[in-house]
């Protein structure tokens, strides 16, 4: 037992990045994005995960799941992702305390894998090589020549099929400018890539079902929280009303939700966060509820936490190249992966673990805490 290598210090680090320009959704704006970093080490390795959450949730990390993983070891991550979910009981596991393991989560298996030297996705076995990613971004608050401009960028400067915009601009009460932007969007790309939409939930049922309707008449593929996920029954109705594929299952924090969504028939794709929903360990459990459903998995946001995992899972459909990530990822990691000709290919360098470095210099510019 001596010989098993355990954690020996847990720390974290807050960092937040302002936009490039204004954003927003049809539920939500913001400025700035804030990560929240978990490193573990042990000995002279370090594993790296993170989280977009909060700075109160490195304050869960420190407070409530330090103590926890600290002399666990290094070899059984499960273990210890059961271990933090049982010490945040009292806290209330969904919401910043799910995002606070998963960070953690993401980290320990970052280190096991650099411990045995090998990319993570050797250690959790490929299924594929490639994995597909789609453009995302197409802000409401985007005007017609920066949207243009950046599904352009995507679909042509670096050959991605799939790309999605934001729609149900101010919880769809600009239904008429969400259908406008759908039809720039469409001659933006032309025929090169399929479109998707997200109304993160803005739509009433019937405003989603006329909308939804009218999208697929312009070629959209994709339609994204047509409304809240809260409501699964709804979801199921619209799904059941439109030739679109509905997803949803964002902001799922256990694993539980995800069984729901599922047992509803929800979804044609289920999106789970790794960032979110408890970590790898987690994550991947949901992928493979979805499997034995017959549902794809789609890995929301945070491209980089999710590659490797993503590549191990047999029923992905894609992993989101969200904007805003993809830039602060670049921004304080080194080791990014490259999204050309649509798939990134996680491992492909040799690096062991998730492949990436802390840029000490550019991230120290953003940190906060």
């Amino acid at each position: 037992m001596s010989d098993i290598p355990v954690v020996e210090r847990v720390d974290t680090a807050v960092f937040t990045v302002p936009t490039d320009a204004p954003e927003a959704d049809g539920t939500l704006s913001w400025d700035s994005t804030t990560l929240v970093l978990a490193t573990v080490r042990c000995g002279d390795v370090t594993g790296l995960g993170w989280t977009y959450a909060p700075p109160a949730t490195a304050r869960v990390v420190d407070g409530l799941l330090a103590g926890v993983v600290t002399g666990s070891p290094a070899w059984d991550v499960p273990g210890t992702n059961e271990a933090m979910r049982r010490a945040v009981r009292n806290a209330g596991l969904p919401g910043v305390a799910a995002q606070a393991i998963a960070a953690v989560d993401v980290a320990l298996w970052d280190l096991k894998a650099r411990l045995l030297g090998l990319p993570l996705v050797r250690l959790l076995g490929a299924a594929r090589e490639d994995v597909p990613v789609y453009g995302s971004g197409g802000f409401t608050t985007y005007d017609d020549e920066r949207l243009e401009r950046q599904l352009r960028g995507w679909a042509e400067e670096e050959g991605i099929p799939r790309v999605k915009i934001k729609i149900g601009e101010s919880w769809g009460r600009r239904e008429e400018r969400d259908r406008q932007r759908v039809g720039r969007a469409r001659a933006a790309i032309g025929d090169r890539a399929d479109l998707y939409v997200d109304a993160n939930g803005g739509y009433d049922a019937k405003q989603a079902v006329r909308v939804g309707r009218a999208l697929a008449d312009q070629g959209v593929t994709w339609f994204e929280e047509p409304v809240s996920s809260d409501h699964l029954t709804t979801l199921a109705l619209i799904r059941g009303q439109l030739p679109l594929d509905v997803a949803a299952g964002e902001y799922g924090y256990t694993l539980p939700y995800f069984e729901h969504m599922l047992a509803a028939g929800a979804v044609d794709c289920l999106q789970a966060d790794v960032t979110r929903c408890g970590g790898i360990t987690v994550w991947l459990r949901v992928a493979a509820l979805a499997e034995a459903r017959g549902i794809a998995v789609s890995g929301h946001c945070a491209p980089h936490a999710h590659a490797h995992a993503a590549a191990a899972v047999p029923n992905l459909r894609h992993l989101e190249w969200f904007h805003d990530h993809v830039r602060i990822e670049r921004l304080l990691f080194d080791g990014c992966l490259n999204p050309d000709g649509g798939t990134v290919a996680p491992g492909a360098d040799g690096a062991p673990g998730l492949g990436l470095t802390l840029a000490g210099g550019r991230a120290q510019t953003y940190r906060v805490g």
